[in-house]
């Protein structure tokens, strides 16, 4: 009994000095045992997914959409560039997809997808609400196709937007894909504040960010008019926000302020106003009546508008 113990003993010292040494001197079995643990570990880690996501973490590929022929833009053809944070990406409680097949899609990267949640160019794999806007520009007469082209980033201040920030390149990057495929933007939504509202930057800031970027617009041939929504709201800290919202706060008054500045910027929708705590599923991102609200809301600026021009 006590010679099998001492063999047993005297066994592990001699593994374990072994192992020192391998592992000390890179020697077998030392590397072939760390890269099998390495590869077992890569293989848990790596599930399979239909999402591709680039080092933003912005989605760029996924395996259930429908690729189709980019459709030739008309003077009825809504193109809309759409610029934010979370609640222009894909953050919604509802998932929407073309009731028009390929008269409505989603543009990236010079390819074109039939529209349906969540889209390419922006963060997240949730819901939104702009397919549910483009079948309402077509159900009601307004357009005849709409293109969407997403570029939004849960959590992004407008800081990010401006000259020099990250998101800049991006958007220069988008801008040039849609003008490389025929295509003239004809209205530029920004939903977009909450995340600046938090970080305390002041009204004179954020005008400043913000007309930057308006500038890298119009310096890439982008003459379209851009709407400013008024955003501000999205509470609790569990999504970064405030325990309760202030409506007349620095983000507000700024974003009010640059839709009367002229530059061709004009009011876009006011989601503070317009949504109640119902219409947020969890106190900040849109849920399904608040996408019917939001999208509702939309339409009637984008109709306004264009009936607007007729007349003159």
């Amino acid at each position: 009994m006590r010679k099998g113990i001492g063999i047993g003993l005297a066994a592990l010292i001699a593994f374990y000095v072994l192992g020192g040494m391998s592992a000390r001197h890179e020697i077998f079995p030392w590397p072939q045992l760390s890269a099998l643990k390495k590869m077992i570990g890569a293989e848990k880690a790596t599930a399979s997914s239909r999402y591709t996501f680039d080092d933003k973490e912005r989605l760029i590929a996924d395996e259930s959409k429908t690729a189709v022929t980019c459709p030739t833009q008309t003077d009825r053809t809504a193109v809309l560039l759409i610029l934010g944070q979370s609640n222009a990406a894909n953050y919604g409680g509802q998932r929407h997809r073309s009731d028009y097949g390929a008269r409505v899609v989603n543009a990236f990267d010079k390819r074109c997808f039939i529209a349906a949640s969540p889209l390419l160019g922006s963060t997240n794999t949730k819901g939104e609400y702009w397919t549910l806007l483009a079948n309402k520009l077509i159900g009601s007469g307004q357009n005849d196709s709409v293109i969407l082209a997403p570029l939004a980033y849960g959590g992004s201040e407008v800081a990010r937007w401006a000259a020099g920030g990250d998101l800049n390149p991006v958007l220069v990057d988008t801008m040039k894909q849609l003008q490389d495929s025929g295509y003239r933007i004809t209205s530029v939504l920004w939903v977009q504040g909450e995340a600046d509202l938090v970080m305390g930057t002041t009204s004179e800031a954020y005008q400043k960010h913000f007309m930057s970027m308006v500038d890298t617009l119009r310096q890439h041939g982008v003459e379209a008019p851009v709407y400013i929504s008024i955003a501000s709201k999205c509470l609790e800290p569990s999504n970064g926000g405030f325990k309760e919202h202030i409506p007349d706060n620095a983000i507000v008054r700024a974003q009010m302020a640059l839709s009367k500045s002229g530059h061709g910027i004009r009011e876009g929708v006011n989601s503070d106003a317009l949504l109640d705590g119902d219409d947020r599923y969890d106190d900040c991102h849109i849920g399904g009546s608040g996408a019917e609200k939001v999208s509702q809301a939309w339409l009637n600026l984008l109709r306004g508008e264009n009936h607007l021009e007729a007349s003159r």
